[in-house]
């Protein structure tokens, strides 16, 4: 074990899929310097998200709490239900409070449109990246601790990691921020939340072309190869500026996935195009709760606390992330109780993951009982599958979307008022066992009734719980 405390980086790509690397079995896409932090660290095979879209995933990673208790239930930044409640604390409050010089590079989507919601009051002395869901990457809008920057020439990928690969050399050269005290001799947190692979789909033509000439891809998928191509590069210079600084050793990085990826039709230079390609052996995609689309990448290294070349076959989920950091760190998180405990020992091999339940459960505007709603207790998942209607986002909230693109963040007054929907009855809830059907193809819930009786109580019991809770909290958000 390291006598200093260590240096955290914590990479997050948005709807990168299990598929979507090299080392997880992609193999027309070269992911090089993500293959080599996996092979000087943990891969991890069973690493789920708290949540199957963006916000609500974000989140339960940087709460350690399930989204439902956060308040975060989707993405409509225009009804405000991408915000995490201000009284939850997030890793950046968790850090900071600990000594930490705490920094945020990237897609934020966890509050925006008020400014208590910025990542400069959520625990981040320092911020570059944009507020919202979405953003051009040739055309974009960044905000810089509340000040606004717009497009300059550069990639969107590439500023997001010149911007990370900077405040690891300030802190190499003991220079804090211009307008930031903090001590730059400190350990330090930092995310950096690429954008990468979410649409627009926008690369290089560089990155593009080779997937191009291959001639057994469509445009899109090309491009979209071509995004997580050069967030890899990135990857590689933010791990050579650690090089360089020399704290490689003692600092952890963790690269990971806010979601599934989306497998479905995309706007594409003007036409629709399909995003199908592979995701390992997984059913589903972004927004379901099905494996494909919470079952995620995870690659954690750290020379001086973690084996090399090592894989973790245990379950891990997002809420694991804020205490198992924390306890590397020597850090106690104070504020709520978390639903993550403490994973190092699995991510080492010396002990089994902790063995309590999980569940996950998604639909637009108010939650929904019984719908898109899974449980892991073990090796077994029962899952109910969407109910249709509950799935749909209302065309104005669209439009919303649209104008974060075309202006930068600004302030407004948000509502949330009730979505009036008439909603088909709930499906009976399947039993799967997932080590040995990763597809979800076997029902198994009339071969094990007595199990999938059980399960159902415990969830149904999970959802009303966290649904109380939420409720009578809601009006502190």
């Amino acid at each position: 074990m390291p006598g200093s405390r260590p240096n955290i980086v914590l990479v997050v790509a948005d709807d990168l899929g299990y598929g979507d690397l090299s080392c997880y079995g992609n193999t027309i896409l070269a992911t090089p310097n993500i293959d080599r932090l996996a092979a000087e660290g943990v891969r991890c095979s069973q690493h789920y998200s708290g949540a199957p879209l963006c916000a609500p995933a974000r989140a339960a990673l940087l709460t350690g709490r399930y989204h439902h208790r956060c308040g975060a239930l989707s993405v409509e930044s225009n009804r405000g239900l991408d915000r995490i409640a201000l009284r939850e604390r997030t890793m950046g409050d968790v850090f900071a409070a600990a000594g930490y010089r705490t920094g945020y590079v990237g897609k934020w989507h966890s509050g925006l449109h008020d400014r208590r919601y910025h990542p400069n009051r959520r625990g981040f002395a320092e911020f570059a990246g944009f507020l919202s869901g979405i953003m051009d990457y040739w055309d974009w809008f960044l905000d810089y601790n509340g000040a606004s920057r717009r497009a300059d020439g550069r990639y969107q990928t590439d500023v997001f990691t010149a911007e990370a690969v900077d405040f690891i050399e300030r802190g190499a050269a003991r220079r804090p921020a211009p307008g930031h005290g903090a001590d730059a001799a400190a350990p330090f947190f930092l995310v950096v939340a690429y954008h990468v692979p979410h649409s627009p789909l926008q690369a290089p033509e560089e990155c593009c072309a080779p997937f191009r000439e291959r001639g057994d891809l469509n445009d899109a998928v090309a491009t979209l190869y071509g995004m997580v191509a050069r967030m890899d590069h990135g990857i590689g210079q933010i791990l050579d500026a650690l090089d360089a600084a020399g704290c490689a050793d003692n600092t952890i990085v963790l690269v990971t996935s806010d979601n599934g990826p989306w497998l479905g039709a995309e706007r594409h230079r003007g036409e629709r195009a399909s995003m199908r390609r592979f995701n390992g052996p997984f059913r589903g995609q972004k927004q379901d709760v099905l494996e494909g689309g919470i079952r995620v990448p995870a690659i954690a290294r750290w020379p001086a606390g973690l084996p090399a070349g090592a894989a973790c076959d245990e379950m891990l989920h997002f809420c694991d992330w804020l205490p198992t950091l924390a306890a590397a760190a020597g850090v106690v998180p104070d504020g709520l109780p978390l639903d993550g405990v403490d994973q190092m020992a699995a991510l080492r091999g010396t002990a089994a993951a902790g063995a309590a339940p999980r569940f996950w459960q998604f639909n637009r505007y108010d939650p929904v009982p019984c719908c898109n709603l899974a449980m892991r207790d073990g090796a077994w998942k029962l899952y109910w599958p969407r109910i249709p209607e509950a799935m749909v986002k209302l065309r104005e909230d669209n439009a919303a979307v649209r104008e974060l693109m075309a202006r930068p963040h600004f302030e407004m007054a948000v509502a949330d008022p009730p979505v009036e929907r008439t909603l088909s009855a709930p499906a009976e809830p399947e039993l799967y066992r997932i080590p040995d059907d990763p597809w979800e193809s076997r029902n198994l819930a009339a071969a094990h009734p007595d199990r999938a009786a059980r399960m159902r109580l415990a969830a149904e019991n999970w959802f009303a719980a966290v649904e109380a809770a939420r409720r009578r909290q809601a009006p502190g958000r």
